[in-house]
């Protein structure tokens, strides 16, 4: 028998004992078809949750308490068996009692490694794309009858008026349009709120030099794809556009130039109270909307970390924060201090070395530098790339084939990423650490990916900075901090003082449930916990262990409290999970919750 006969032959009798062991309930029959190490991953079909089930004793307890209300039936294989280092795996579709779903395993010696199980639709409530898109016109004459642009002033002057959104998504960046594009493909009616003048000025309104430091094959949104002339790394205001036009051609309820300023959630009522601010008639307005469902979609991470440092109120130069930095230009001839060393820290202090400034970068502890080549290539070339798209493996499938591996298993499909780039880039990691730039590799020899998902910072993706700090022209202090500040320098803990015209605090950002705290109440940020990271008990990542991102896209402990983010990876494939949970609920569909974690860090 061939190998490929072997392989389909594995998988076949697999999933043909997991449906039967499914459909007799035989919960002990399922686990005996998992290895001793082995790992479920569930994206909303079995739990309602997104939740990884490690060792067979948890995939047991989950199999109890939810089977009854799931009943997976309709197992089909999708696709060919393939087989690597002694690891079968292959896809498959299955249905439950509300909804479409897909699958993924790994066998090793006909048992489950690892096993993926998502959401793709729910059965009665269909996206309006493909055979179910509207038709956009009746072709028969009436008269008076509205055409689509008056209808959608029609619809928009009633949605948040005479009409209540069903959701209300707090930020209108790719996390928020990404996510209100699903919802809207749901029929659930959403707004977008969203305190800047336009959508994509999240983007313009940035640093002059920003660029996507991820690839364009990485960085599509739902439903449309860049355009095959895309640049491989998009520029801010580019991007900026991109959005704006994406809110319009998929006709987003998107509230622009207002804050949301308040909210409080009525517990009777299941709703929440959601107080917004925006200018109407030449003045400023509070008006007062009540959603079901509240979504954070606020950025990538937290509020700014911006530090006490003694004398900062005696400085008599330039102080802010680098989510406030303008761009180098108007900064020729100054001396700079840029406080921090990662992706922003290093953008900056390019930017106003460029623009005539006299930099210097304080780096306080190790960062990971990765060059860009290097990371497209080896880290996101297998998944995103032309090369990927060349053979057939467009990004939806990319998507699935990222999620099927658990966080748990991640670092040691990630290990010796640090030994690779080491090889590949030994002269520059040897003339960069000749300046005193203090390099890690994310502590586990992971590299880039891990630290971005355990503490969404500590590294930076190389795009010419590392020449000008090895050249000298940006200059470097490591291993120390601003001890204080003086009426026109800083003062380092090791002693030195440097002259300053211009302090740039590029010091990161914190949780996201701080921005519950401002808008909607402490008491209700704490109930939540952190946002983000995995409990790996890393740096910036306290444990215990939670095997999947907390909180995110994924009920909380506040009822109807959701948060939503990450680049635009993240955003476009979570959305759909995130959608098609909110979906099921407005429509009464049954959603029990399985294994909503404990909280146990603040912030």
């Amino acid at each position: 028998m061939g190998s490929t006969q072997r392989e389909a032959r594995a998988l076949t009798e697999w999933l043909a004992a997991f449906e039967t062991a499914l459909g007799n309930n035989d919960v002990d029959a399922v686990s005996a078809l998992f290895a001793d190490d082995c790992y479920w991953r569930d994206l909303v079909v079995f739990t309602w949750n997104i939740k990884t089930l490690e060792g067979r004793d948890s995939i047991r307890d989950m199999l109890g308490a939810m089977l009854g209300n799931v009943r997976p039936h309709d197992f089909t294989i999708d696709g060919e068996a393939t087989e690597l280092e002694g690891v079968v795996e292959g896809w498959f579709t299955f249905n439950t009692g509300v909804a479409h779903a897909q699958g993924h395993v790994r066998l090793i010696n006909g048992k489950a490694w690892t096993l993926l199980t998502a959401i793709t639709d729910l059965v009665d409530h269909p996206e309006a794309t493909g055979h179910h898109r509207p038709l956009g016109t009746v072709h028969r004459i009436e008269p008076e009858r509205p055409n689509w642009l008056e209808r959608q002033k029609e619809h928009q002057a009633r949605l948040g008026h005479s009409e209540q959104p069903y959701c209300v998504i707090v930020g209108g960046g790719q996390a928020g349009i990404a996510l209100a594009a699903r919802l809207k493909q749901l029929d659930v009616p959403t707004l977008v709120v969203e305190r800047n003048e336009r959508a994509g000025d999240s983007w313009r309104n940035r640093y002059r030099s920003l660029c996507l430091h991820d690839p364009v094959w990485y960085d599509h949104l739902p439903y449309i794809r860049f355009p095959e002339n895309w640049p491989v790394f998009t520029p801010k205001d580019k991007m900026g556009d991109w959005l704006e036009m994406y809110t319009k051609v998929m006709e987003l309820d998107y509230w622009s130039a207002t804050e949301c300023k308040s909210a409080q959630y009525d517990e009777t009522r299941e709703e929440w109270r959601v107080d917004v601010e925006f200018t109407g008639d030449g003045e400023r307005q509070t008006h007062t909307l009540r959603p079901k469902h509240l979504i954070m979609a606020t950025g990538a991470l937290g509020m700014p970390n911006v530090p006490e440092i003694p004398g900062a109120s005696d400085f008599n130069g330039t102080l802010h924060h680098s989510s406030e930095h303008p761009g180098g230009q108007g900064y020729a001839g100054k001396r700079c201090i840029v406080l921090g060393a990662n992706n922003s820290a290093h953008d900056i202090a390019a930017d106003l070395w460029a623009n005539g400034a006299d930099v210097t970068m304080i780096q306080r502890s190790s960062t990971h530098v990765v060059k860009s080549d290097s990371f497209c290539e080896l880290s996101l070339g297998a998944l995103y790339s032309q090369e990927a798209t060349e053979n057939g493996l467009d990004v939806d499938q990319a998507d699935m084939l990222f999620a099927s591996t658990p966080y748990a298993v991640l670092p040691q499909m990630a290990g010796g990423m640090g030994a690779l780039l080491r090889e590949r880039d030994a002269d520059f990691y040897e003339r960069l650490e000749q300046t005193g730039f203090v390099l890690d590799f994310g502590g586990d020899d992971t590299g880039l990916l891990m630290k971005a998902l355990r503490r969404g910072g500590g590294y930076y993706i190389d795009v010419g900075a590392s020449e000008l700090l090895i050249e000298g022209k940006i200059g470097l202090r490591s291993r120390v901090s601003i001890d204080h500040i003086k009426s026109d320098s800083v003062v380092l803990t090791d002693g030195e003082e440097l002259p300053a015209d211009v302090i740039i605090l590029a010091t990161g950002y914190g949780s996201m449930n701080n921005f519950a705290a401002e808008l909607i109440s402490q008491e209700v940020a704490d109930r939540v916990g952190k946002c983000w990271g995995l409990g790996s008990d890393t740096p910036k990542d306290p444990g215990p262990w939670e095997g999947e991102l907390r909180n995110m896209w994924k009920p909380t402990q506040q009822p109807g409290l959701w948060f939503h983010s990450g680049n635009l990876h993240l955003s476009r494939h979570y959305s759909r999970y995130l959608a098609l949970q909110l979906k099921a609920r407005m429509e009464g569909i049954d959603t029990p919750v399985y294994g909503i974690p404990e909280v146990h860090h603040l912030e």
